[in-house]
Formats: C-alpha cells, sequence, structure tokens
C-alpha cells in the first residue's frame, strides 16, 4: 500500500512537469535536461520505493508470523488450561459418584435394619396389648371385688373421694389465709408508718400563715383625711360595696383593712391603692375603681385556677371547679393557705397512692379537690365536705373522687381506696409542725424546752433539737466530760425529758463527745 502511494505521488511529479514541459513550447535545453534528471530522480525514487516497500512486507510478515505465533503458544495454554479443569471436575464428578454410592449401600442396609425393628416392634406391640388387656380385666375384677367389700360403687368412690379432698383443700386454704391476714397485721403497721414517712419526706411544701387583718401603708397621714372625706362620706361608700372594715387610727402611716374574706379584704387594698394613686377620691369614684378591681381579681382567680391544675398535671375539669380552685388562694383553714394546703395534699396523696400502686391520677385530683366546698360564695348549712361533694358530683367527677372528698371527714362511708388516703393526707398537711399557728407555737416552744432541758446539764457545750424534735444532739466538753460520763449524760438527759416534758413519739438523745489537738506550722 506504502509502494502504490509512493509511486502515485512520483507519476503526479511526472505529470506535473510534462505538463509544464508541453504547455511552454519555448524550452531551452536547460530545462530538457532538468526533465532527464528529473525522470532519473524518479526512476531513484521509484527503485528505492520498491526497495522500501519489500523491506516493509518482509517486516510486516515477520511480525504476523510473531503474532500467530503467540496467539498459538495461548491458545494452547488455554487448552491446557481447560483440559486440567475438566480433568478437575471429572475426578469431582467420580469422588461424588463413590460416595453417593457409598450413601446408597448404607442406606439399604439402614433400610433392612429399619424393617427388622419395625417388625420386632410389632410383635412387642402385639404382647403390650396382650399384657393390657390382662390388666384391664384384672383391674376390673378388683373394681368389682372392691365394690362388693365396701358396697360402693366405682363412681359413688370417686365422687366421696373428691368431696374428701375438696374439705382437705378447704382446711388448708383457710389456714394459709389466716396465716396470710395475720402477717399481714402484724407489718400493715410498719408498712404504713414507712409509706407516710416516705412520703412526708418527699414532699417538701411552703408555710403560709394568714390573718384576718391586712396593712395598706399610706405616704403620709394627709392621706388618711382624703380617705375619710367630708362628714365620713368617703369611708362610708368604702365600706359598703367592698364588705371590709376600714379601721384610720393613730398608727402613723398605715391603715388597717380588717375582714375574715381575704377576697373581700385584696379588693379593698387595690382598690384604695388606685384611688390614692389617682388622687380622686369620692364615691361615684369609688363605685367605679372598686367595680374594676372585683373583675380584675375574678380574671386573676380563673389564671390561678388554670396555672394550678397545669402545675399539677390535671386535665378535664370543669370551668367551674377551676374557678373554685383559684378562689382558695384567698381563703385560709386555721391560718393555713387553703390552696398551697390542697396543693400539699394532693401530690401527698400522689405519692402514697404510687407506693400503693393505685390511680395516682386519681389521688392527686381528689387531693387538689378535697377542701372545696370551704369556699361557698353563699353561706351554706352544709359541712364543707358534702358540699364539696355535691359540687363535685355536680360537675362530672369521677365516683372514686366524688366519694374521697365527701369521706374525708367521715359524714359519709368510705367506698374507695382513695378515701382514706386523702383523709390520711389531709391530717398530715394540716397537722405536720409549722403548718397552722397554734401548732407552730407548741412546736417552737417544744424545741426550745428540749434545748433547754440539755443545756441544764453540766459540760454541755451546746445542744441542737433536730428531726422535728426526734433527736436531741448534745455537744459536751471533752476536757470535763469523758466516755464514761458522756453515755451517763446521755442517760439522764432522756431521763429528764421522760418526765419533765410533753413530747409526741420519742426523742433520740445522742451525746457527742470529740477531741481537737491543733497545732499551728510556722
Amino acid at each position: 500500500m506504502t509502494t502504490a502511494i509512493i509511486v502515485g505521488v512520483i507519476c503526479l511529479i511526472i505529470g506535473a512537469v510534462l505538463g509544464m514541459v508541453f504547455s511552454k513550447s519555448s524550452l531551452n535545453t536547460k530545462a530538457k535536461f532538468i526533465i532527464d534528471d528529473a525522470k532519473k530522480n524518479a526512476e531513484n525514487l521509484i527503485e528505492k520505493a520498491n526497495v522500501q516497500a519489500e523491506s516493509i512486507k518482509k517486516e510486516k510478515n515477520l511480525q504476523a508470523k510473531e503474532k500467530f505465533l503467540e496467539l498459538k503458544s495461548q491458545h494452547d495454554a488455554d487448552i491446557q488450561i481447560r483440559e486440567k479443569k475438566m480433568q478437575e471436575a471429572e475426578k469431582r464428578t467420580k469422588d461424588k459418584e463413590n460416595k453417593l454410592n457409598d450413601e446408597l449401600s448404607k442406606a439399604g442396609k439402614l433400610e433392612k435394619d429399619l424393617d427388622k425393628q419395625i417388625a420386632d416392634y410389632a410383635k412387642k406391640n402385639e404382647v403390650l396389648e396382650k399384657k393390657q388387656q390382662e390388666l384391664d380385666s384384672a383391674t376390673a375384677k378388683k373394681v368389682e371385688m372392691l365394690e362388693k367389700i365396701s358396697n360402693y360403687t366405682a363412681e359413688e368412690a370417686k365422687a366421696e373421694l373428691v368431696e374428701t379432698m375438696k374439705a382437705e383443700a378447704k382446711t388448708r386454704a383457710q389456714a394459709h389465709v389466716q396465716s396470710i391476714m395475720e402477717e399481714a397485721q402484724l407489718n400493715a403497721k410498719s408498712e404504713a408508718r414507712k409509706i407516710v414517712i416516705q412520703t412526708i419526706q418527699r414532699i417538701g411544701t411552703e408555710q403560709a400563715i394568714e390573718n384576718s387583718v391586712s396593712v395598706f401603708n399610706i405616704e403620709s397621714d394627709e392621706v388618711k383625711g382624703r380617705i375619710i372625706g367630708r362628714e365620713g362620706r368617703n369611708i362610708r361608700a368604702l365600706e359598703a360595696i367592698t364588705g371590709v372594715e376600714i379601721i384610720v387610727d393613730d398608727t402613723p402611716e398605715a391603715i388597717l383593712l380588717s375582714c375574715f374574706d381575704p377576697v373581700r379584704r385584696e379588693i379593698a387594698r387595690l382598690s384604695l391603692h388606685r384611688l390614692v394613686t389617682d388622687g380622686r377620691i369620692h364615691p361615684a369614684r369609688i363605685e367605679e375603681v372598686v367595680e374594676k378591681t372585683r373583675k380584675m381579681i375574678e380574671e386573676e382567680i380563673i389564671e390561678v385556677g388554670k396555672r394550678t391544675i397545669i402545675d399539677l398535671g390535671i386535665h378535664g375539669l370543669h370551668p367551674e371547679l377551676v374557678k373554685i380552685i383559684g378562689r382558695m388562694k384567698y381563703r385560709s383553714s386555721y391560718g393555713q393557705n387553703l390552696l398551697q394546703h390542697s396543693r400539699e395534699v394532693a401530690n401527698i396523696a400522689a405519692t402514697m397512692a404510687a407506693e400503693l400502686g393505685l390511680n395516682v391520677k386519681l389521688a392527686k385530683r381528689a387531693g387538689l379537690l378535697h377542701d372545696i366546698g370551704k369556699v361557698p360564695e353563699q353561706e351554706s348549712e352544709l359541712p364543707h365536705a358534702l358540699l364539696g361533694m355535691q359540687w363535685a358530683e355536680k360537675y362530672g367527677e369521677n365516683p372514686e373522687v366524688i366519694n374521697a372528698i365527701g369521706a374525708h371527714h367521715d359524714e359519709v362511708e368510705m367506698t374507695s381506696l382513695l378515701s382514706p388516703i386523702i383523709q390520711v393526707a389531709d391530717a398530715i398537711s394540716g397537722a405536720r409542725p409549722g403548718a397552722r399557728r397554734q401548732v407552730l407555737e407548741s412546736y417552737i416552744q417544744r424545741l426550745k424546752d428540749l434545748e433547754s432541758a440539755a443545756l441544764s446539764f453540766e459540760g454541755v457545750s451546746s445542744a441542737y433539737a433536730i428531726q422535728a424534735g426526734r433527736e436531741l444532739r448534745v455537744m459536751v466538753e471533752s476536757g470535763r466530760v469523758n466516755d464514761e460520763i458522756a453515755s451517763q449524760l446521755s442517760y439522764d438527759i432522756s431521763e429528764k425529758i421522760q418526765n419533765e416534758l410533753t413530747y409526741p413519739g420519742q426523742v433520740k438523745v445522742t451525746v457527742i463527745r470529740e477531741t481537737r489537738a491543733v497545732n499551728i506550722a510556722r
């Protein structure tokens, strides 16, 4: 192919040269020589091209032979690999065939053994059936003989045996139940005490002691005259609208608001604050301000009720009950804030219900609602427990909650396990030290008496009543009191407390003697 290209190029060159020669008629001799040289050169080129073409042809032939030999050797290698794989596959097939033949022979032997075992089993089964028949006939004869001897049929004997077993089982069950009940009675007090103590320890509550008098502070005594008004018109209008007694006396920069109803007292206080701040104090203005304050307090009552049930996680409460809960913020019972008391009872009841595996949500709901009968808008002759029970029933509360509200002071019979829990939680909240005014005073005095009794002994440096007066820690001077005297001192203090003081439960006296050696490195 290369030779043909070279020859073509040469022919084109020759053709071009000849064309130029023939196209010009006036060529000179020099041109002829050029043509001759071109011919010679062309011939030389053709000869070189032929030589080069031959060499290229030989080279290509050699390459083709080498490629052929390479492919042949690769093909031979592939054939050898395939033959080797075929031999291995044939070997594996033969091995499997031999293995299969061995397994078939083993299966044949197993089949023969199985047939033999089946035949043996059939023989044994026949023997067993015969023996079973003999046993059944012997049993029937024995039963017939026993029936003749005892004058009982088999069914009658079975019935009598069943009755005997029932009576024995019943006797054992009653004995077991009796032992369980005795054990429960022994452990009931300790378990109840444990639950109550755990509940008290887990519930931390605030204390709020209120009274029936509020103090309204003023900037100067000149304001008193403006509040009284001409001939006392302003103060009479304020008392008539709010229902609160306003005491203006010689107390400097203060006016007393007296009323048993904390809501009225709060309305009067806020109204006075607005009137004094505004400066316009006259009966018409007083009436307007008191009405606005009353509406504001009502909105605040609803908001307090909503916030309370949200804090306790109580849902689905009737709006009227929410409003009643909000009014409890402005009520007190024996100096104890009613809302705080109800929240505390709810938390205590929920904790005790959780310990006993009861419904925690219902216990918390009943604890919050147990004293709603104490905040009626109109006076009622019913006890607060029965009035609260009526309200709860009216507003669709759960029957267990209704019974717990009505029975927490034993006005009605307890029909639910929640009722005694609410009763106990109410007692715990009301009786704990510091909850109510008269209890707080006696509680503080009892602690002081305990510490004073310990400090009256020689060698005592300090004494501390802790755990609500149930333990007395006594610190003694190590130089004056040794270990033997400390032991005797603990006994003497406990004897004095037992003989001279009045206290609930028991008081643990702990005498602590400590020796310190102090040096200073300079």
